[in-house]
């Protein structure tokens, strides 16, 4: 165990990332447990809260097996060797029907809010942990999509192999722990590691935009 649970990860993330505080920033957090992480380093530093979402493609014959992960831009992120042995119809069925699901839960979270606009501006990646990292590259792939200027990769806890991809993929990677000796399971990083529900995820992106709108009228009386 490294970690008591999200917020003490997330109190110590926020901590390493207060290089960013006051840069033109945007916080992205990959729901559902990436979101209590990502509400607290956006209040720490003083920037938006938004969601990136991704989602992993299962080969045909061992669905929990990831071959591909894929986000609502960008070309998906895969296994060359495993796609290499894939149906191409099949495989682009399936980014087509994940990206479906992918619209889906952005509304299901967001409802009307549109995505925020991180062209020219430093977007910060965060989730509460990743093994073979296949939607941190997913996001990755997005956020360079839509122009960010820079990109931080902000996570607990990583695999060394894994690190060693996203640093080349990304601007900065900021973790706590880089294990070369990785456990296997995210959780097995955090005493309580229970599971964050829609409903959270839901309240903390209505508090985070709850709180901008209360920083954008202070500002404006100054």
């Amino acid at each position: 165990m490294l970690f008591e649970d999200r917020k003490d990860a997330a109190d110590r993330l926020a901590t390493a990332l207060e290089i960013y505080e006051g840069a033109d920033v945007i916080v992205f957090a990959l729901p559902r447990g990436g979101v209590e992480l990502g509400a607290v380093i956006a209040e720490r530093l003083n920037a938006p809260l938004d969601l990136v979402f991704t989602k992993k493609i299962g080969h045909p014959t061992n669905p929990e097996y990831a071959i591909c992960a894929v986000a609502e831009e960008g070309e998906p992120i895969c296994n060359p060797v495993e796609v290499r042995r894939v149906d191409p119809k099949w495989l682009q069925a399936e980014v087509d029907k994940v990206r479906a699901e992918i619209k889906r839960r952005r509304e299901y979270y967001s409802g009307d809010t549109k995505k925020s606009k991180v062209a020219g501006k430093i977007a910060i990646i965060v989730d509460d942990g990743i093994a073979t990292g296949f939607t941190m590259m997913a996001a990755i792939a997005e956020m360079k999509k839509r122009q960010a200027k820079k990109i931080v990769v902000a996570i607990p806890v990583t695999p060394y192999d894994t690190a060693k991809k996203l640093q080349e993929m990304a601007d900065d990677l900021v973790s706590l722990y880089i294990d070369r000796k990785y456990l296997g399971a995210v959780g097995a990083y955090y005493r309580d590691f229970r599971q964050v529900s829609d409903s959270e995820v839901i309240a903390l992106l209505q508090s985070a935009n709850i709180d901008a709108d209360k920083k954008t009228d202070t500002t404006s009386f100054r």
